[in-house]
């Protein structure tokens, strides 16, 4: 497994923006796809946007579609959310997650790695 550390979480108003940073440790970088997921209270975890290893695919849950951007910069181990036209919505735990394979992060929850999370709150 790779050890994901979340960070960038925090309070911001509808249509504000955040931008969370998850950086790995412990493996090979690029030898992961990544993703971001999301749990609200009383919810199920879900799928927010996955990234390949080459950071030349990237896939969006619907209801992000347009106002979120997966990114990653592979000299620096991390992997990027920004997130913009924040909604109440949004207001979860994100989490950051690596798998081998790009197809598992779009399809499954049983993934490699998983990090603790990271608060996103959006008052409205």
């Amino acid at each position: 497994q790779v050890q994901l550390v979340e960070s960038g979480g925090g309070l911001v108003q509808a249509g504000g923006s955040l931008r969370l940073s998850c950086v790995a440790s412990g493996r090979t970088f690029t030898n992961y796809a990544m993703g971001w997921f999301r749990q609200a209270p009383g919810k199920e975890r879900e799928f927010v946007a996955a990234i390949s290893v080459s950071g030349s695919r990237t896939y969006y849950a619907d209801s992000v579609k347009g106002r979120f951007t997966i990114s990653r910069d592979n000299a620096k181990n991390t992997v990027y959310l920004q997130m913009n036209s924040l909604k109440p919505e949004d207001t979860a735990v994100y989490y950051c997650a690596a798998d081998p394979t790009y197809y598992a992060l779009k399809t499954s929850l049983k993934l490699d790695s998983w990090g603790q999370g990271t608060q996103v709150t959006v008052s409205s």
